[in-house]
């Protein structure tokens, strides 16, 4: 799966599939903070990190496919497209899933994240507490019909969630009532 370049995104996947997982790996994500990792809900002690599978990077994924469930690849790692089918042959055989952080060859499904807007932001100030974005998934097979939802990553409450649209406006008069700003709002009837 590529998650369209958006870690946030790909965290937040690779949380939820490594949730009864014995364990997930990294590899060539230098982006990837531990602190991020464990806010979104990866276990750090049975993470495998390798930064810089060097030229081997279809050996060393090959290998980290066969024995951990969830794989997380960075954006540089190159593999040539013979190796990919054998990737591919791998992932099927060991049920291992592969999520790339940016554009990877032969994934299934790829994902587009577009920002809407942050939560917490009041008239040029404030806390940021949550970040509404649309990701839309498309790709070959079942994901051929693109399909879009408007997701917080992360909310307010620090969790990845779907926007329920009643939420972001009662915080936006909340906020509004907090900030001082005059709501523009008439009785009518």
């Amino acid at each position: 799966m590529d998650a369209g370049g958006d870690l946030p995104l790909l965290l937040a996947l690779a949380a939820l599939a490594a949730a009864d997982s014995v364990a997930w790996a990294a590899v060539g994500v230098p982006e990837l903070g531990g602190l991020a990792a464990a806010q979104a809900g990866l276990d750090l002690a049975i993470g495998l990190v390798v930064s810089d599978p060097g030229p081997r990077a279809a050996h060393v994924l090959a290998v980290l496919l066969e024995s951990v469930p969830v794989v997380l690849v960075g954006a540089s790692v190159r593999v040539p497209e013979r190796a990919v089918r054998r990737l591919r042959a791998v992932m099927r055989r060991s049920g291992a899933v592969l999520l790339a952080v940016g554009r990877w060859p032969g994934a299934d499904v790829r994902l587009r994240v577009a920002p809407v807007g942050w939560a917490g932001v009041g008239r040029g100030h404030g806390l940021l507490r949550g970040r509404r974005v649309t990701v839309t998934a498309g790709g070959r097979g079942a994901a051929a019909a693109p399909r879009s939802a408007e997701l917080w990553l992360p909310g307010p409450d620090g969790l990845v969630g779907v926007v329920d649209v009643v939420d972001v406006v009662e915080r936006g008069a909340a906020e509004a009532v907090r900030s001082g700003a005059r709501a523009d709002l008439r009785v009518v009837g």
